[in-house]
């Protein structure tokens, strides 16, 4: 399997698929998944001929779990090790929930020399957790739970999260699929137990405002309104008056784990925003 190495000697998995000579998009996923989460939309794009590449972020998946690093800045920084190796120019950088929040702040952090698109799909910029900046976000006391509920059971609440509100499995009329369930238990237990604790504060606290007014290129969010882990109102609907080129696509009654749920739409909104 291929492997980068990072700074910090932390290792990192990727695939990298399709056409070797196509327009590359790069996917970063979201807690505490992994890049097998977005093999549907890789699949597809490269079918269509563009290179599709996505990595484990580090202490997820199959990549390193080191004590250190959990935090936004570091993941650009593994990010752009990725870059560099594989040499990527013309990306279009697709990211899920927390992965959002890590295109953002590569862009920020690294300048878009490399990158000339971006996807953001139910991702948590600007600002998640509730504040005087972020009066639409979750109270902290949420967060404080979740990361509660892991040193009690991670095995249980890595059950209970996509049973329920990341697929909207609690609402009444939607059907469950056990696969999808199981899938993501899986990947999230292959999550090294301190990336998945520290992540949460990565993903809940990081403050993205001042990343996302700095871009100047074209950004896609796409965003579920029924949103149960990120809700539209304290995300994308924020996001989006913050972006110079911005274009907001709502999914009526759509969840969380958009790429999962609609994978014909999320694909094809995908392949349309490539070809632009």
């Amino acid at each position: 399997m291929p492997y980068i190495t990072t700074k910090d000697d932390t290792r990192i998995y990727y695939k990298d698929w399709g056409n070797p000579n196509g327009q590359p998009i790069v996917f970063s996923h979201g807690w505490p998944l992994n890049s097998d989460n977005f093999e549907n939309q890789m699949f597809f794009l490269g079918q269509q001929g563009y290179r599709t590449i996505a990595h484990d972020r580090r202490g997820h998946g199959r990549s390193s779990q080191p004590w250190f690093g959990h935090d936004m800045d570091t993941y650009a920084d593994d990010l752009l090790v990725l870059f560099e190796h594989l040499d990527l120019k013309n990306v279009m950088m697709v990211g899920h929930s927390t992965g959002g929040g890590e295109v953002i702040r590569f862009c920020a952090r690294h300048g878009t020399s490399r990158v000339s698109k971006a996807v953001l799909i139910d991702a948590v910029p600007p600002h998640l957790v509730l504040s005087p900046n972020s009066p639409h976000g979750i109270p902290l006391a949420v967060f404080d739970n979740i990361r509660a509920s892991m040193l009690k059971n991670r095995a249980q609440l890595f059950l209970d999260i996509p049973s329920g509100p990341f697929f909207n499995y609690n609402l009444p009329n939607v059907t469950a699929s056990q696969g999808l369930i199981e899938s993501w238990h899986s990947q999230g237990l292959m999550c090294g137990f301190k990336a998945a604790y520290d992540c949460i504060k990565a993903f809940s606290e990081t403050d993205f405002t001042a990343d996302m007014k700095k871009l100047k290129i074209p950004v896609l969010l796409l965003h579920g309104t029924a949103d149960q882990m990120v809700p539209i109102d304290a995300s994308a609907r924020q996001g989006i008056k913050l972006l110079k080129y911005g274009t907001l696509k709502e999914y009526p009654g759509a969840p969380h784990g958009t790429p999962n749920i609609l994978i014909d739409e999320v694909n094809a909104d995908l392949l349309a925003f490539a070809k632009k």
